[in-house]
């Protein structure tokens, strides 16, 4: 363990400077870094009144989505509507949701980060469950560093007028995958829908058998006092020929 420590050290140390090297990508500019389809799907418990806030980013022309759905709350109201704002990079409001579930999605006008916030103010004594889904997909992608080559390829292939068999499959291939991510998008909304069905179907099982609990409780508690109500009528007092009534 202590041949490790120094190893790693040496690893995440500049060896010029000496100090932490934090930029691991240097020769990556953002829009690189972060270029290409991805969604994440997970669930976030909001606390009472509380509020929840992630980041996201996306490149300006883009397709931004998000879908989420109230799995369960605890709490006095038992409110399940919930406040869902998204905002542009420069604090613009592109969507606002307040219900239970509901499905955002549209096209980004700028580079950056997207900002979407959970709120639960709805309900200021209970928490509650919240399944999502969200992500960025890119149907126009095309490489910068690729574009020129790709330009004289187009010029060649005007000149000679062949059939590029290739960008065919190429473009083929794209379009597979763009109906494979949204159908992956479907089956996570639906995934939400069974997760919900089953947490409600879990709450409705405990609340109707505490609530038999409290009935057969009272019914046995009224039965006794009715029994003992009953015995009080009957009980006759024995005393002497004095005490008697007389007519």
């Amino acid at each position: 363990m202590l041949r490790i420590i120094p190893f790693l050290f040496l690893v995440l140390c500049d060896p010029v400077l000496g100090g932490p090297q934090t930029n691991f990508h240097g020769n990556m500019t953002d829009q690189e870094l972060f270029w290409g389809t991805d969604q994440y799907d997970f669930s976030v418990v909001v606390p009472a009144a509380g509020l929840e806030c992630f980041w996201h980013f996306a490149h300006r022309g883009e397709r931004f989505y998000l879908s989420f759905m109230v799995q369960w709350v605890t709490g006095v109201g038992h409110d399940r509507h919930l406040s869902v704002t998204v905002n542009a990079p420069s604090s613009l409001i592109m969507a606002t949701v307040d219900d239970a579930k509901g499905q955002i999605n549209f096209e980004t006008e700028e580079t950056g980060f997207y900002q979407m916030c959970f709120s639960n103010f709805h309900n200021r004594f209970g928490t509650m469950q919240v399944f999502l889904s969200f992500g960025v997909y890119y149907d126009g992608y095309k490489d910068p560093d690729k574009t020129k080559e790709e330009e004289k390829k187009k010029k060649e292939e005007a000149s000679k007028d062949l059939n590029n068999t290739l960008s065919v499959i190429e473009g083929a291939t794209h379009k597979v995958e763009n109906h494979v991510f949204h159908m992956f998008r479907h089956y996570n909304f639906g995934r939400m829908r069974k997760s919900t069905d089953f947490f409600l179907l879990l709450s409705n099982s405990q609340y109707v058998t505490w609530w038999s609990l409290f009935l057969s409780l009272l019914i046995v508690t009224s039965g006794y006092l009715q029994l003992l109500f009953l015995k009080r009528l009957f009980i006759s007092k024995s005393g002497t020929e004095e005490e008697k009534p007389r007519c």
